[in-house]
């Protein structure tokens, strides 16, 4: 690795770091005690993605604690439809509610219009942390994808059977396109807005790419991410973008080939062993321990990292979780597993 080369951006470019970089999905959140507070300050969720100073404060906490080698920007992906016009809000215990859309009717309250003013206290958070970071701290911005953004707002909030937007996407292909294709516009703009701000690495969030088809895979996961990842190489050739298409199984070759991503994040069912073999030759990649491993710690917790390290390390390679880190997560567990990815590899 290059002196000057920050450790992510590093491995993002395709080489080897002796230590592998880090950073955890959902790095910042309610496992700790401090976020906890600022939550309580902020009033509600919404008003804690759009206080640039409170959300700073956020994204800065878990680096403080772990020394993560990444920031990710604290927002939501449903900060998107909410800039369009879609009324958004998260109860207690129940995640967001949006009304659905479901038609072009629907579509046709949606809104550019407002857009970036909507999202103006995000870039202010980017520019605030560009300059508060410790410098060997890499800044990583994020939108979701546009399928799983589709998701919530068509299905009115989360869901496990995606009846509503499967239904939409097979009857009317046509119709649900319009749909996708907006968020395809606003979502490239909106990851160049958050690089011109500062983040030098994005990454898009397809959390729920792996309940679809394998047709219905190439068309509203690949395709869309292959639309998305050229608008914002052609105004920012430079920066890296990272795909995590959550679910993907045997389709994760061809997301990778096809879309032009430049690392990609495996979830937790993916066998490091077979990443190693099919992915990491390519591009570089990202995962996965399971988050649940982080909750129990210990011994089980221990073995998992090895056989991570052991079968990833020795190409390029970002450690991370196979999906956000849980509220149940004791802290001393983060701290444990930073330690033991410091001390790698060990003699």
């Amino acid at each position: 690795m290059t002196e000057t080369r920050k450790p992510i951006l590093a491995a993002l470019a395709g080489e080897t770091c002796q230590s592998p970089p880090f950073w955890l999905m959902r790095q910042a959140g309610r496992y700790l005690p401090e976020y906890r507070e600022v939550r309580t300050r902020a009033g509600s969720f919404l008003d804690l993605c759009y206080n640039p100073e409170l959300a700073e404060e956020v994204t800065l906490q878990p680096i403080r604690r772990y020394g993560m080698d990444a920031a990710i920007l604290f927002s939501d992906i449903l900060v998107v439809p909410h800039a369009l016009g879609q009324p958004l809000d998260y109860l207690e215990g129940e995640g967001p509610k949006l009304d659905p859309v479901r038609s072009a009717a629907d579509l046709g309250r949606l809104s550019r219009d407002r857009f970036h003013t909507v999202l103006e206290p995000v870039y202010e958070t980017v520019r605030r942390l560009s300059r508060s970071l410790p410098p060997e701290v890499t800044l990583i911005g994020f939108a979701g994808a546009p399928w799983t953004v589709a998701s919530y707002m068509v299905e009115g909030g989360g869901t496990k059977e995606f009846a509503a937007i499967k239904g939409w996407a097979y009857r009317d292909p046509q119709g649900f396109a319009a749909l996708m294709d907006l968020l395809v516009d606003v979502t490239a703009d909106y990851l160049c807005a958050q690089i011109d701000a500062g983040a030098e690495v994005v990454q898009l969030f397809d959390s729920w790419a792996g309940v679809l088809p394998v047709a219905e895979f190439r068309r509203w996961v690949i395709e869309p991410t292959r639309r998305i990842v050229a608008r914002v190489k052609e105004r920012h050739p430079a920066v890296p973008i990272i795909g995590f298409p959550r679910g993907a199984g045997l389709l994760y070759e061809e997301y990778a080939s096809a879309t032009g991503v430049d690392a990609v994040g495996l979830d937790t069912t993916v066998p490091p062993q077979w990443a190693a073999r099919a992915l990491q030759s390519r591009l570089a990649v990202q995962g996965n321990l399971d988050p649940i491993m982080l909750v129990a710690g210990g011994e089980a917790l221990g073995g998992a990292v090895t056989e991570i390290l052991e079968a990833l390390a020795g190409g390029p390679f970002i450690f991370n979780l196979g999906h956000g880190i849980t509220q149940k997560t004791p802290p001393e567990h983060v701290a444990e597993l930073a330690r033991r990815l410091r001390a790698w590899p060990q003699r």
